[in-house]
């Protein structure tokens, strides 16, 4: 039950990082690097997350 939770939780800011990237309305260079860092940035901290919950509930 709480996989399926935090795989939703991943999956909603997975589109919502995409439907930010599709509303920028002025993708230059240095904006596509920011978007691209922020994008790791969030996955690692999603990944630390799902690593906290999953021992927690072992």
């Amino acid at each position: 039950m709480r996989a399926k939770f935090v795989r939703g939780m991943t999956a909603g800011a997975v589109l919502g990082v995409t439907a930010g990237m599709l509303l920028v309305p002025q993708m230059n260079r240095g904006t596509r690097k920011r978007l691209r860092r922020n994008g790791r940035n969030m996955i690692h901290t999603v990944e630390g997350m799902y690593d906290t919950i999953m021992d927690w509930a072992r």
